[in-house]
Formats: structure tokens, C-alpha cells, sequence
């Protein structure tokens, strides 16, 4: 099910400077937002919302849940809001040049809770909170402003991953209960021969396609978690990096060809558009497509007289 996200519906006076909509990102939709001063509606969210700063220094009032919360928010600071949890207000006291909005499900958790606590995900209820500094959050944050800016060829797999790492952390952070996540086996098992070579033949299969590492761990049998954790054991890279690899090497074979344009080339490799592709593909590469292609192109073949 797509996230909707309710931005537009809450910051009223805001600016959107980029969202995730169309990118096909299964379990995050991502904002950049400007804020100019002053208060908000008050707004029931129908998904969890965390928006982190991305600019300099604010004062931001706001109250929810009952609570009455001033912040004094730096780069880095972030302001939960499960979903189901009314905001009666929020004031910004200065402007917020530039903040992330990312939003994740309703239940964004089940699955993590189920498959990484051992509980039932009706237990779990996240605090409406400030979160004042936390250097994972921050990173996360940043990769996938990142990647909201220059979109890469495995970027929904990255994000993917990004929102599930987001999800377990503010489970064992933000829950109204603490929580303890099973402790990981002391190595984590690479995956065996067999779960190998089917994840590999649906990589080789569907590399041109969007696909999920959800999907990919349905390949192979095995959950989310695991799974990313296994094959990063067994090549050494997380799935997205791999497949970003061999999104490039598809990329490299089919410019070498008359066949495809590069509208074409760029959709094989995973991008949207040819401009995020020609820029993601020089810094990969040193060169644009269209030079690689000339350099690499093979000769056409000679009509005979």
C-alpha cells in the first residue's frame, strides 16, 4: 500500500522543495520542506511522521498527546509523530530553511516487531517525542535526502533498507515500553549455495525492473533483516550496492550498442529520467554516457557495393 503522507494538509505555510511520489520507494515517502513562521492546524496523521532538520538553528512549539513540548532544534534534531496521535498545534517561533519529512506506515513496525523482538505488534505504541541529537537518525536522514536529490540506480533498494533500519531503531528507542531486540547470531551465516543461486538468477532476471528486498528475501526464504545481513556476509556489499553494480555493468554493455537510446539505456539501468542517469552514470565512470559510447561504440558493420 502507497504512503500518503499529509504534509500538504499540515504545513500550510510551507514550501515543498522535493518529495519521493513516483520514485517507487515501498516503505518510506520522503519531503523537503521550507517553513516560513507561524502556527499550523491541528491534524490527525494517518502515517508516522519523523521530520528532521536539515538547516540551521529554530524554535519550534508544538503539543500532542497531551504534551507541551518547546524546542530549541539544531541541525540533526528530529520531532516524532506516531500515526494516530492528534497535533493540536504546532508554532514555528523562526523559519525552517530546509527539513526532512519522512513518513512510514501506519504499522510501519509489524513485521520488525514480529520477526526481530518475538512480540505482538499491538504492544508496541511509539512516544510523541524530541529527539534533540542522535547521530543514526541524522545519517539516515541524510542518506536519503541524498538520495531524494540524485537518485542512483539501486536507490529504492537502499531506502528500503534505510527505512527498515529507521523502523528498529525507533522501536528500541522511541516505544512507550522498552524493548530489546533479539540478540543476532555471533556471525551471521552467508547464504548457502542453493539460496544463492536463486537470488542471483532473479537479480540476472529482473535487473532492468524495479524490485524490492523484500523480494528478494521471499527468494531465498528468509526475512528482511536476515537476508540483507547474510548476503552482504556472502559478497561482501548490502543487496542495493550489488544490484547497483550490475545496473552500471548493464548500462556500460548496452551503450556499447546502436540498439538503445540513452532514454532506453536509463530505464535498463534503473533511473527514471536520463539526466539523473548521465549524472549518477559520471560519477560512476568519469565520463557522461554519450561519451562512453563514443569511445566505446562498436564499429558499424560495412554495406558492400
Amino acid at each position: 500500500m502507497a504512503i500518503e503522507g499529509h504534509a500538504n494538509e499540515k504545513y500550510v505555510t510551507g514550501h515543498c522543495l522535493g518529495t519521493s511520489r513516483g520514485r517507487g520507494w515501498t516503505n518510506v515517502l520522503a519531503e523537503r520542506w521550507s517553513h516560513a513562521r507561524g502556527e499550523l492546524p491541528s491534524v490527525l496523521p494517518r502515517d508516522t511522521e519523523l521530520a528532521v532538520l536539515l538547516s540551521e538553528a529554530t524554535l519550534v512549539d508544538r503539543e500532542g498527546a497531551g504534551l507541551k513540548q518547546r524546542t530549541h532544534g539544531r541541525r540533526g534534531t528530529a520531532w516524532l509523530c506516531p500515526a494516530g496521535i492528534r497535533e493540536e498545534y504546532i508554532d514555528f517561533k523562526q523559519p525552517l530553511r530546509d527539513c526532512l519529512h519522512i513518513f512510514l506506515p501506519a504499522h510501519p513496525f509489524a513485521t520488525t516487531v514480529e520477526q526481530d523482538f518475538g512480540i505482538d505488534p499491538a504492544r508496541v505504541a511509539l512516544r510523541y517525542d524530541v529527539i534533540a541529537h542522535d547521530p543514526f537518525i541524522e545519517q539516515v536522514a541524510i542518506q536519503i535526502a541524498r538520495e531524494l536529490d540524485h537518485q542512483t540506480a539501486a536507490g529504492t533498494l537502499l531506502v528500503e533498507g534505510l527505512g527498515q533500519a529507521l523502523s528498529a531503531y525507533l522501536i528500541t528507542h522511541c516505544a512507550e515500553t522498552g524493548l530489546r531486540a533479539k540478540p543476532p547470531p555471533c556471525r551471521e551465516k552467508p547464504l548457502d549455495e542453493r539460496r544463492e543461486q536463486r537470488v542471483l538468477a532473479f537479480i540476472e532476471a529482473h535487473v532492468a525492473q524495479s524490485f524490492t528486498v523484500a523480494e528478494l528475501a521471499a527468494v531465498a526464504c528468509m526475512s528482511p533483516a536476515h537476508f540483507a545481513r547474510s548476503f552482504k556476509q556472502t559478497f561482501g556489499m548490502a543487496p542495493h550496492a550489488y544490484v547497483s553494480a550490475k545496473r552500471l555493468e548493464l548500462a556500460r554493455q548496452l551503450l556499447g550498442s546502436r540498439a538503445h537510446d540513452l532514454a532506453a539505456v536509463a530505464t535498463a539501468a534503473g533511473f527514471s529520467n536520463a539526466s539523473n542517469f548521465a549524472r549518477a552514470f559520471k560519477q560512476a565512470t568519469g565520463r557522461t554516457p554519450a561519451e562512453y559510447r563514443q569511445l566505446n561504440l562498436a564499429p558499424a558493420p560495412s554495406s558492400r557495393r
